[in-house]
């Protein structure tokens, strides 16, 4: 495999090059409009413009895509996350042209893509699973009697997709119908699949993934666990590796469950199963996701291993040159990601113009980005400007570098998710590790931000940037120096 295609934009798109320029493999990008002077596109050996920033005109379509792969004599095709990376069709369409998508298997992807057929596979595997059905619900009366017999409260889930869409709680049976519904509504809008199937409510659990990857050669080995509970509109904010709960027993039983998950679906390549562990530390499968994860760094950080080189490796049909026991955690690794967002307006996007942009440096101390100074943030995509990753020897001391590292990163423009993400792992119940994925909910306040820091320094390095970045648009600062306070 001499030349990589890489069908993505942004901090994983540079991310994936800098790896393959560490083999020796020639880089292509593609791009849209919108991402025409983006690092990524500058960093590529080659690169290519795919028209229109929409994403159904750019990075989604199949056809402009394939055409510039095979126009460039690809040998491969990257996906990374998002976007095409999980889509059977595409993955197809290139085997069929002739090239190595980089990822699982067409059935793999297919089966796990579909959270019922997921259930179906796992089940011949002794993986444990949720209380609930294994089928689509079509009927709301009957329904109502599977939940009644499951005990509420329950949950509505979607059978296509994921990010929280088509997912329902429902309390009581009083609620179930108008539920149930939306439940449905969501679905189809979201995936164009209606399948709901039913399961039991798992109240308070973390959210704990398992990193496997597996070979052409049936190895199929754990990288460990990611502890990910901290999280708004069931999408991360916070990652760390490994979980401040998770001991050697756990671990070892989790590994080998997200082990037969793989096995259920013939996998191969790197993928992360899902996991819910309840008080009582019971796990449940949730889902598997087929492609490398926003989060797999932490995973990188305390095993050694480039997950990357490892996907292409696999691709290239290489066997795994390391054992189960060969795995090894040095140290701990905590992930941030640096959306531009409000947490103080429901984490809603804010979106603008970099003004400013300083990233924090330091041993152990590694930034994923994908945008410099001056550069706007696209409407039309997803609104992730970096993921920051410390790693520290042990997980006290990663916490205090971690803080450290938000407090020297330098945004000015809009508002970001820095000031919520060091309230987070500074929080008592994130430094005891019981927190659960109901954290926000439980102890965010937006005003918890705003007194974050004291008014006159705020607004004093808001005056420093501001005069400093004359050139800049005038609506990409505020006369409010909020959003720097929310920031730093």
């Amino acid at each position: 495999m001499k030349k990589v295609l890489v069908a993505n934009r942004g901090e994983i798109a540079l991310r994936i090059m800098r790896t393959l320029r560490k083999m020796d493999i020639t880089s292509v990008a593609v791009y849209s409009d919108a991402d025409a002077d983006a690092p990524f596109v500058k960093y590529a050996d080659e690169a290519y413009c795919l028209g229109e920033s929409t994403p159904s005109t750019s990075y989604l379509n199949m056809d402009k895509v394939l055409n510039i792969a095979i126009k460039t004599n690809t040998d491969g095709i990257h996906p990374a996350y998002g976007f095409l990376s999980e889509n059977s069709i595409f993955a197809q369409r290139v085997q069929d042209a002739g090239m190595k998508f980089i990822g699982p298997s067409i059935e793999a992807i297919n089966v796990m893509g579909d959270k019922l057929d997921a259930k179906q596979a796992v089940k011949a595997f002794d993986v444990p699973m949720v209380p609930g059905t294994d089928k689509e619900i079509t009927d709301i009366e009957e329904g109502k009697t599977i939940a009644e017999g499951i005990g509420y409260p329950i949950l509505i889930k979607a059978s296509a997709g994921g990010g929280g869409k088509g997912m329902r709680v429902v309390e009581n049976s009083a609620e179930f119908e108008s539920q149930f519904d939306r439940a449905v509504s969501e679905a189809i809008s979201s995936f164009g699949n209606g399948a709901v199937f039913i399961e039991k409510f798992v109240q308070q659990p973390k959210h704990i993934e398992i990193q496997i990857i597996a070979d052409q050669h049936d190895n199929v080995l754990h990288l460990n666990e990611r502890e990910c509970s901290i999280q708004r509109r069931h999408q991360k904010v916070v990652e760390e590796a490994p979980s401040p709960v998770v001991d050697a027993a756990l671990r070892a039983k989790m590994g080998a469950a997200a082990i037969n998950v793989a096995r259920s679906c013939h996998y191969e390549g790197v993928g992360t199963v899902e996991f819910l562990l309840d008080k009582d530390k019971n796990f449940f499968f949730l889902e598997m996701n087929t492609r490398l994860q926003v989060e797999h760094p932490v995973t990188e950080m305390i095993t050694g291993l480039d997950l990357v080189e490892e996907q292409i490796k696999v691709a290239r049909g290489e066997a795994l040159t390391f054992t189960q026991e060969d795995v090894k955690i040095d140290g701990h690794a905590i992930e941030i990601r640096v959306y531009a967002e409000d947490p103080e307006n429901d984490f809603l996007p804010d979106l603008g113009t970099l003004v400013h942009y300083k990233r924090p440096t330091g041993l152990g101390v590694r930034v994923d980005d994908g945008y410099e100074q001056g550069m706007k943030i696209p409407l039309m995509y997803d609104p992730m400007i970096a993921k920051l990753v410390v790693h520290a020897e042990n997980r006290e001391i990663a916490i205090e570098k971690t803080i450290k590292a938000i407090n020297e990163y330098e945004i000015a423009g809009f508002s970001t998710t820095l000031g919520f993400c060091r309230f987070a792992i500074n929080h008592p119940e994130f430094r005891n590790g019981n927190f659960t994925i109901n954290f926000v909910g439980d102890y965010f306040k937006p005003e918890i931000l705003r007194s974050d820091v004291a008014p006159d320094i705020a607004l004093a390095a808001y005056k420093l940037f501001k005069s400093t970045k004359k050139a800049a648009e005038p609506e990409a600062i505020s006369d409010n120096p909020s959003a720097w306070r929310a920031n730093r």
